[in-house]
C-alpha cells in the first residue's frame, strides 16, 4: 500500500505541475499565445483552458474533494491530452509535439489506477 500511495502522489504531482503550475505561470507569454494561434484556436480558448486546468489540478490534489468530481477531472485531463495530441498531429504532423501529450496521458492513467487502488484501501 505504501508504494501505491507513493506512485499516486508522484504521478499526481507531475500532473499538478505540468497542468496547473506551468500553465498558470506561462499562459500569458507570447510563446503560449502563439502556440494557441498556431493550432488554429482563438486566444480566449487558451485562457479558458488554463482556468479549467488549474481547477482540475486542485480537484486532483485536494484529498477531501468528492470522488465523482475527481472522476470528472481525470476525464477532462484525458480529453485534454488526447485532443492536444490530435491538434498537434493535424497541424504539425507526426513528431514529438504530437507524442508529448500522450506521455502525460500515461502518467495520468497511472495516477488514476493508483487513486482507485487507494480508494479500495480507503487511505488517500
Amino acid at each position: 500500500m505504501k508504494s501505491t500511495k507513493i506512485i499516486f502522489w508522484v504521478t499526481t504531482i507531475i500532473i499538478f505541475l505540468f497542468e496547473g503550475v506551468m500553465p498558470a505561470l506561462t499562459s500569458q507569454t507570447e510563446l503560449a499565445k502563439e502556440g494557441i494561434k498556431h493550432l488554429g484556436y482563438p486566444g480566449y480558448f487558451g485562457n479558458a483552458l488554463v482556468i479549467f486546468k488549474i481547477l482540475g489540478v486542485l480537484v486532483l490534489i485536494i484529498p477531501k474533494v468528492p470522488n465523482r468530481i475527481k472522476e470528472w477531472a481525470y476525464a477532462g485531463f484525458a480529453f485534454d491530452f488526447i485532443f492536444a495530441s490530435i491538434s498537434h498531429f493535424a497541424v504539425d504532423g507526426t513528431g514529438f509535439q504530437a507524442i508529448f501529450p500522450l506521455i502525460f496521458l500515461v502518467i495520468l492513467i497511472i495516477s488514476y489506477i493508483n487513486y482507485h487502488k487507494l480508494l479500495s484501501y480507503k487511505s488517500i
